[in-house]
């Protein structure tokens, strides 16, 4: 049997703008605050009544995804999930992206369609619009930079700062799956490279490989809180490792912390892949980043509200002193260093 070439269009057929028009011509509104979006020379939204929410995060081809397991429409979805989780962690809901983009002429027009059906699907799922953006050419890959726009009660918004000594710290899910997940893809990307010919052994690894690589922004969290009345006094989204996020809540209310190793959700999986590569799944939790999960504190007072909510987890408390430690199981008391990733150091 005969397989058919894919199709490839060339950028060059279309040009910038019957790219633009191609991509977004079936793009429709749905929020109210949408007042005009594609097609003119400003996006027009209208927050009457409500703070509106900024947040902008640039994905560059070689530092932050690889093509060789990363798919086209996966890479869409994520790029929009990551922005809408910040939103989440301000203890807002996002409305609008803006989506800037730029590509070389190794891509095909249908990768770039395969892209925006990422982002159109991740904005129909969480009710976001799409509502501009600019695309033009790159001559080193490809780079993809999303500005998410939400929207929040002035009352209601959620910042680092703001928590006491004594808050309880929690975090939603579990951790460390992101980053078993992208072991994983790495082993099998350096046995390919070895041998071509053979095929990747992902079987039964799913669990860990979504959370790589099709993570989902926590607004059910943000939504369960409010049902109960809870407004978290600090909250962040654990995009660099649960340590550093939660260095990054101390240092903004003056505060310390204790958090209990015995207390960090895993999933079973994540326990079993950090086996394979002789990892510490503790570790996996502390520095290894892309849960997006929402870390947040709440008042002692709040804790028989939280109880009885499914998928969150008290891990600890903050201090009056400003030393961090986690509390191993054998009750040990490590100082907590961030490890995570910081896009502008040299990765090791």
């Amino acid at each position: 049997m005969i397989e058919e070439t894919p199709q490839r269009t060339e950028l060059s057929e279309l040009g910038e703008f019957g790219l633009i028009d191609h991509l977004t011509k079936e793009i429709e509104l749905i929020n109210p605050s949408s007042k005009v979006g594609v097609g003119d020379d400003a996006a027009v939204i209208d927050n009457t009544g409500f703070q509106t929410l900024v947040s902008v995060d640039l994905l560059v081809e070689g530092v932050h995804f690889d093509l060789t397991y990363m798919p086209f429409r996966h890479l869409g979805y994520k790029a929009a999930v990551v922005n809408f989780s910040d939103i989440a962690a301000m203890n807002g809901t996002p409305k609008q992206i803006i989506v800037g983009l730029a590509v070389s002429n190794r891509f095909p027009v249908e990768a770039i369609e395969e892209i925006y059906e990422g982002l159109t699907t991740a904005c129909k799922k969480y009710k976001v619009d799409l509502v501009g953006g600019d695309t033009t050419s790159s001559i080193s890959g490809l780079f993809l930079s999303i500005t998410v726009i939400g929207q929040a009660k002035e009352d209601a918004i959620c910042y680092r700062k703001g928590a006491s000594a004594n808050d309880l710290l929690c975090v939603s899910g579990d951790l460390g799956g992101a980053y078993m997940g992208l072991l994983l893809l790495e082993r099998e990307k350096a046995v390919y490279k070895a041998n071509p010919a053979m095929q990747p052994d992902l079987d039964g690894y799913d669990y860990v490989l979504e959370r790589q690589l099709k993570p989902e922004a926590r607004m059910d969290i943000v939504d369960k809180l409010k049902v109960v009345d809870i407004k978290p006094t600090s909250m962040i989204d654990i995009s660099d490792g649960l340590a550093s996020e939660i260095l990054h809540l101390c240092k903004a209310s003056a505060l310390g912390c204790r958090i209990y190793e015995d207390k960090i959700p895993i999933d079973p999986m994540t326990f079993s892949v950090a086996e394979e590569f002789n990892l510490t799944p503790t570790i996996a939790a502390l520095n290894g980043g892309e849960d997006y999960e929402l870390l947040f504190s709440i008042s002692q007072s709040d804790y028989e509200k939280i109880r009885g909510i499914a998928d969150i987890t008290v891990i600890g408390h903050f201090t009056e002193d400003t030393n961090c430690f986690l509390i191993t199981t054998d009750e040990q008391a490590i100082p907590l260093m961030a490890q995570g990733w910081d896009g502008l150091k040299k990765q090791k």
